[in-house]
């Protein structure tokens, strides 16, 4: 059975090097300062409802009245749609698969959490990928993979602490033994960079009462809220196959996606013409060769027949650091550059605001004035599209302003189009000012990386100049 089914239409296996590189165990003294709280985003404060005005002025050598906008169906103007959701709220969706895309350490047999890495101090078995992973805008930056991890508010471990006086004495590998699973502190940092968070199995004491199964949603609704500074979660997948969840989460209105491996559809984003509330989308649980074909099959059909690919993970090691790396010199940024990785719930809000956003233009001389109303959603917390300005090129663009709604911003030629990449979140430039203190506190290679990446998020300002004249 489908749920909520609406009418849409719908290898080579590389060996990937990896440059082994051992971290030494230190001492910490007893009187080091360490910050390892990490930058909680303030969700609750997030714009309910904005209105971007971006100001593009001309040589004036078009006809500006001809031209066109459009939000296209994939972000940055990408030729695929790939998602990894991994399930169980494991630990290793830290410290494998979230460290492996954003340069950190890898270990084959040990683990470790946000408090190990502003400690420096990590397993002795480590390796590194030599790079971070993603794709680009369109226009040079840097946009890391986006992946879901589901999360478990109700058990005991993710409220759980890390024994700062053991971090303070020399450190063996038994320091690094699994833990239960994420901690809040690890999701909080994983958000910043993009990661979407899902409902999976709760504590019900009966998996088929779908009562049962609606009160624990609204009570791990209530405890995320409180662990995260207001952010809600809006996406279920599926556990264990278990079809009571999805019918609870149909009656439990902020769940607004789901996933799940059987009874579900197919999605072809350049086919879609609606919003996907209710949606139960199809995934599947490749090994790291099957995925790859998977993918390859996609590329070799017409653009607009291409299906998204949704990959289901549980542990993640090694070997799926090295698919990611795949992914990245394939189809990422050093390959070629057309796949969009976002979480799930980043999708969901992308194709809603395609849908529902309001686009007019106004033509004042050689200037193009438009108005771009996004309507947020609840739990909505990635107000970013892409806009196509059909007919204007970059080399007809002498100027482009802003108005303060907007806070991101870059640019570049696609096909036909002058595309704008517009983000609204509202403490953007604050999580980039405090990746750049973060840095400045550390002097570390990653934390400059970091830094880097965040501030190229912003637009241009004298603001983002400041940050950038920080990191010289």
């Amino acid at each position: 059975m489908l749920y909520r089914v609406r009418l849409l239409m719908g290898l080579v296996v590389l060996n990937l090097a990896v440059s082994c590189l051992k971290f030494p165990i230190r001492e910490i003294e007893q009187n080091e300062e360490i910050s390892y709280s990490g930058y909680n985003y303030p969700f609750a404060l997030e714009n309910r409802f904005i209105l971007a005005e971006i100001v593009v002025e001309t040589d004036g050598s078009l006809p500006l009245e001809d031209v066109e906008l459009e939000i296209p169906p994939l972000k940055y103007n990408k030729s695929l749609l790939f998602f990894l959701t991994q399930d169980d709220c494991k630990q290793t969706a830290f410290c494998v698969t979230w460290a492996a895309i954003n340069g950190r350490p890898l270990s084959t047999n040990y683990f470790y959490s946000l408090k190990h890495i502003n400690f420096g101090i990590f397993p002795t078995d480590t390796l590194m990928l030599g790079k971070t992973l993603g794709s680009t805008d369109g226009a040079g930056n840097e946009v890391r993979f986006h992946f879901t991890t589901t999360i478990a508010p109700e058990m005991g471990f993710m409220t759980s602490d890390i024994d700062i006086n053991r971090l303070r004495r020399v450190i063996d590998n038994n320091q690094f033994k699994e833990r239960g699973g994420l901690m809040w502190e690890d999701i909080r940092e994983m958000l910043n960079y993009g990661v979407g968070i899902a409902f999976h199995d709760n504590r019900t004491s009966d998996q088929s009462n779908v009562d049962s199964i609606l009160k624990h949603y609204a009570l791990s609704q209530n405890i995320i809220l409180d662990s995260l500074a207001g952010r809600g979660c809006k996406t279920l997948a599926e556990p264990d196959g278990n079809k009571t969840y999805v019918e609870a989460a149909l009656e439990y209105s902020p769940i607004q996606i789901m996933t799940a491996q059987t009874g579900t559809i197919e999605l072809c984003p350049c086919k879609l013409d609606c919003e996907t509330r209710g949606f139960l989308f199809n995934r599947g649980f490749y090994d790291t060769i099957g995925f790859r074909v998977a993918i390859n099959d996609q590329f070799a059909l017409p653009l607009k027949e291409r299906h998204a690919i949704h990959v289901g993970v549980h542990e993640t090691g090694v070997d799926w650091a090295r698919a990611l790396l795949w992914l990245n010199d394939t189809y990422g940024k050093d390959g070629l550059d057309s796949i969009w990785m976002p979480s799930l719930e980043e999708y969901c809000e992308y194709d809603f605001y395609r849908m529902n956003s309001s686009i007019t233009r106004t033509i004042t001389k050689n200037k193009i004035i438009v108005h771009l109303k996004i309507p947020m959603g609840q739990y909505f917390y990635s107000p970013s599209v892409t806009l196509n300005i059909k007919g204007l090129h970059k080399k007809n663009v002498i100027g482009l302003s802003s108005n303060y709604e907007v806070t991101g911003m870059s640019y570049d030629d696609y096909k036909d189009c002058f595309m704008l990449n517009i983000d609204c979140r509202r403490y953007l430039y604050q999580m980039a000012s405090y990746y750049v203190g973060k840095y400045l506190a550390s002097k570390s290679e990653t934390d400059y990386m970091d830094a880097l990446y965040f501030v190229s998020q912003l637009k241009e300002s004298s603001g983002k100049q400041q940050l950038l004249a920080k990191l010289k």
